[in-house]
C-alpha cells in the first residue's frame, strides 16, 4: 500500500512538469492575447464612437491642411455653428465634404460680399479662423432662412471654396452629416482644431 502511494505523489508531481509550455511560449502567448485586446478594443472605439477622414483639398485652409487626418465624432449630438463637420449628402463632385456649420435651421443667414462680411440672425460673425473675406459669390440669393433639419456651411478658405453659396451643393440635409471633426491625427503634435465661431 506504502509503494502505490508513494508513486502516486511522484507521478502527480512529475506531470505539471512535463504538460507545462515553456516560460517563453507563455510571455508570446499574454502578449498577442494583450495585441488583440487591443487590437479588438481600437476597432470598436473607431466603429462605434470616431472614424477616421483624411483632408483631400484647400477649401478650409488655414484651419485644414490637404493630407491632414481627423478623428471625427461619430455619435452625433446636436451640431452646433462653428463645428466643422463631415458630409456625405450627395452632390456633383462625388466626395464626401469637409465645412464648417455657419447656420443652422431656423437661422437667417446675410452676407455682405462687398465688405466680406456674413451676418447670422441680423449680427456679424467674427471669424478669425478664416482665410480672408468672403467675397466670392455663387447662384445663392441672399437674405436667406436656413429651413428646419438643414445646414448652411462654408469652407475656411471662403474664396476658394464650393459650399452652400452654390445650388451645387446647397442647404446639407442633417441626416448626411457622418460626423463633427474632433481633432487632428496628422501632422502629429498638432492636434487641435480651431472650432471657434
Amino acid at each position: 500500500m506504502r509503494k502505490s502511494e508513494q508513486f502516486c505523489v511522484s507521478f502527480a508531481e512529475l506531470t505539471p512538469a512535463r504538460g507545462a509550455p515553456p516560460r517563453s511560449w507563455k510571455f508570446i502567448y499574454e502578449w498577442l492575447d494583450s495585441l488583440v485586446f487591443a487590437f479588438i478594443t481600437i476597432l470598436l472605439v473607431f466603429t462605434f464612437a470616431f472614424r477616421v477622414v483624411g483632408v483631400s483639398g484647400e477649401s478650409m485652409v488655414p484651419t485644414l491642411q490637404n493630407g491632414d487626418w481627423l478623428a471625427v465624432r461619430a455619435v452625433n449630438t446636436a451640431i452646433d455653428r462653428g463645428d466643422i463637420v463631415v458630409i456625405t449628402q450627395p452632390n456633383s463632385l462625388n466626395e464626401p465634404l469637409i465645412k464648417r456649420v455657419i447656420a443652422v435651421g431656423g437661422d437667417e443667414l446675410d452676407i455682405d460680399f462687398a465688405a466680406g462680411t456674413v451676418y447670422v440672425n441680423g449680427e456679424a460673425l467674427d471669424e478669425p479662423y478664416i482665410a480672408e473675406a468672403t467675397r466670392r459669390q455663387f447662384d445663392v440669393a441672399f437674405p436667406l432662412t436656413v429651413p428646419e433639419g438643414f445646414l448652411f456651411v462654408m469652407g475656411d478658405n471662403r474664396n476658394n471654396s464650393l459650399d452652400s453659396r452654390s445650388s451645387t451643393i446647397g442647404f446639407i440635409d442633417e441626416r448626411y452629416v457622418l460626423g463633427v471633426a474632433e481633432f487632428r491625427f496628422f501632422p502629429f503634435g498638432n492636434w487641435e482644431i480651431d472650432q471657434s465661431a
